[in-house]
């Protein structure tokens, strides 16, 4: 009898486990597809507070624009915009730039571990339609932001090195311009709004699109 006592609490207890997801208590995923938007999404072992991937590239995006709004702000000092580049790199990649206000993960890891481990949800085999769909959404709005963060590190390089304000001045503009576009997207085709496809959704679109396919999936 203390055998089966046993036996069922040990039960009820694997039934009732929980996992924090988003400051909130959510059941354990079910599925590997699942627990992969959650690494996406809500947690991951090594971001900044083991917050997921995608929140992790947004909110080191919203560095990277802030201080590329700085350093544009002065187009006639050079030192000002040297500096206020570097805090725009180290947003972006602080394996190049290590020092500045970002998290210490950057813009390019976080985005492009997202993009990965949403193809890995849609590559699981418990994956549904709804994972399928929205996963090619997000992985090619996050390599948007890979991508763009490149371009602002082989341009932050060329700022660093500039001789004088005038040289760095126009570099700086597309700077700007480019960690702007980090979350925001830019609507290439001009047709009035911002897509996922490759060159025009950022990581407010990743979002977006994650967000369908939480809810698509009955997750918070």
């Amino acid at each position: 009898m203390r055998n089966l006592l046993c036996l069922a609490s040990a039960i009820m207890l694997l039934a009732g486990c929980a996992s924090k997801v988003d400051g909130k208590m959510d059941k354990v995923a079910v599925s590997g597809a699942h627990a992969h938007m959650g690494h996406v999404s809500a947690a991951w072992k090594d971001t900044p507070d083991k917050q997921g991937l995608l929140p992790t590239a947004i909110a080191e995006a919203k560095i990277a624009a802030q201080h590329a709004g700085f350093a544009l702000s002065k187009p006639a000092d050079l030192a000002w915009m040297k500096a206020h580049t570097g805090h725009v790199v180290n947003a972006v990649d602080p394996g190049v730039e290590p020092k500045g206000p970002g998290l210490g993960y950057g813009v390019i890891k976080a985005a492009g571990g997202a993009a990965k481990h949403i193809g890995f949800a849609a590559a699981d085999k418990s994956a549904s339609d709804n994972v399928k769909l929205h996963a090619a959404h997000v992985e090619a709005s996050a390599k948007n932001a890979v991508t763009w963060g490149k371009l602002i590190v082989r341009l932050g390089n060329k700022v660093k090195a500039a001789k004088s304000a005038a040289q760095a001045a126009p570099m700086v503009k597309k700077i700007a311009q480019l960690a702007t576009r980090l979350n925001a997207g830019e609507d290439v085709n001009g047709d009035g709004k911002i897509s996922w496809h490759a060159g025009e959704g950022g990581l407010d679109t990743a979002a977006k699109h994650m967000g369908f396919m939480r809810k698509g999936e009955g997750m918070k």
